[in-house]
Formats: C-alpha cells, sequence, structure tokens
C-alpha cells in the first residue's frame, strides 16, 4: 500500500480548514452514530481529532486510529494523558485490537485513500471482524461529478482566511484525472504567514472516486451480509442530486461464512 501522509504543514493547518469546509456537512452525522451507540466505537482516520474530541467529551466509549504521525501529534496534544490508550497509529487495512466494537467509522473519504481493489476488500473484512454481532460500518465518498472530474480545477482557492488573528492562510487546489484507474490526483498548496514572512508548502494525493454500483459490488465481495447506501448526511434515497455517498454496512448474528 502507498501511504500518503499529511505533511506537518497540513496537519497543522487542518483543523481550521476542515471547520470551514466539514463540521456544518458531516460531523453532527457522524457524532449522533457514535453518541447513539452504547457499546464501544472506533473511529479510523481519526485524524486531528475533529470527530473523535467532541464524541469524548459527550461520554462516548471512543477509539481512533490514524497512519499520520503529524496529524496524532495534533490530537495528542488536546488529549489527557490518561486518554491516550484510546489513539494508535494504524492502517485500516491491518490494524488489530483484542476487543470488538459496535460501531466502527471511516469519515471524510478515508476509504478513497485506497486506489486498489483488492486492499479494500482487505480493509472492509478487517473491519468486519473487529465487529460485534450486528455490528455497523459506515463511510463515505463523494459522488462523482462528471464535469468537474473531467475539467479538474486548476489553482481553485478553496481556503483564504486566517489561522491566527492578522496570520493570513490561504490553500489552493489543482486536480487532473486518471480515467482509466479512477483515480484523481489532487495538489493542495498552502501558503500562509508567519514570522514576518509567507512561508509555503504543497501536497499531492491521489483519491479513488467510485460510482454506486460498484461500491455495491465491492461490498458485496466482502464479509457484510446487510448494506445500504443513503444519498446524503439525512439518510437519504439516493437520486439524480446526490452528492454524497454514505454507506452503512451491517454484520449480522450468523455472518457470511
Amino acid at each position: 500500500m502507498t501511504i500518503h501522509k499529511y505533511p506537518k504543514s497540513f496537519a497543522r493547518f487542518y483543523d481550521v480548514i476542515y471547520h470551514y469546509h466539514r463540521d456544518s456537512v458531516d460531523n453532527e452525522y457522524f457524532r449522533n452514530e457514535v453518541i447513539r451507540t452504547k457499546g464501544k466505537v472506533l473511529e479510523i482516520g481519526v485524524g486531528t481529532g475533529r470527530l473523535f474530541m467532541n464524541s469524548l467529551n459527550r461520554g462516548a466509549d471512543i477509539y481512533g486510529l490514524d497512519i499520520s504521525e503529524n496529524m496524532l501529534e495534533v490530537l495528542y496534544n488536546k488529549l489527557d494523558k490518561d486518554q491516550f490508550f484510546r489513539i494508535s497509529r494504524q492502517d485500516i487495512i491491518d490494524f488489530s485490537f483484542d476487543f470488538k466494537f459496535d460501531l466502527i467509522v471511516a469519515p471524510f473519504r478515508v476509504i478513497m485513500h485506497l486506489l486498489d481493489k483488492k486492499e479494500q476488500i482487505q480493509a472492509i473484512n478487517n473491519v468486519y471482524n473487529h465487529l460485534n454481532s450486528n455490528g455497523r460500518f459506515i463511510f463515505d465518498a463523494f459522488v462523482p461529478d462528471l464535469y468537474y472530474l473531467i475539467k479538474g480545477y486548476d489553482n481553485y482557492v478553496d481556503f483564504d482566511g486566517e489561522y491566527e488573528p492578522g496570520k493570513k492562510l490561504k490553500r489552493t487546489v489543482t486536480s487532473s484525472p486518471d480515467l482509466i484507474n479512477q483515480i484523481i490526483q489532487v495538489k493542495f498548496h498552502l501558503e500562509w504567514e508567519e514570522n514576518n514572512e509567507t512561508k509555503h508548502d504543497e501536497w499531492i494525493v491521489p483519491l479513488r472516486f467510485f460510482f454506486r454500483y460498484e461500491l455495491e459490488h465491492l461490498i458485496e465481495r466482502t464479509r457484510f451480509e446487510k448494506y445500504r447506501i443513503a444519498g446524503d448526511y439525512y439518510g437519504s434515497e439516493l437520486n439524480q442530486k446526490s452528492k454524497e455517498f454514505i454507506i452503512i454496512c451491517q454484520k449480522t448474528k450468523a455472518g457470511k461464512p
């Protein structure tokens, strides 16, 4: 597996940018799913704790894993030391715990970082093996917009603000598609003010995009017995206006051989 880690600068500014972009989109949905789960919960791709900290503070028995040391470093700085046991640096493909969960979530495109179908199946089956009977796995992906998929983005400014009072931060996005391999190459460019100078950093990450029936075939090749794909974070059915795939998989008591 090719691991695409967040650089230190991106981890540093992650909360500022994604509080603006994502909190109003998906945070309430995943938080509600976590809070209403009575048993243990695992967040895959926990990152800087955008969902995790809110859930933990509300009493959830939640654990988190991520492959990025830089992202986890930000999260550890938010946590009391007696809660460090909840966080680990592991991969979705081969993570391991000696206990199981009632809910596992992989929010904000985690599955799209898996480019190879063998890795996707291995990862989803690993999740299955870590669920209790009737446990659920929820992950998301975006519905490809064919116009922007093909056209791509060329130095599109998706954030232009401040990370601290009086200190400017701007992020620019450029993307290009590989249609045969269903991959989008996304280049992020950061520009920020610090110590009376302007600093820059770039990060290029490939993302695997999915279509509806491909997702259905993928889940049906795994050990999960039941699943549903919603079209938004309110649980609506998929339709022509859907922008999101919300995939809810369930492990039944019997299990699939």
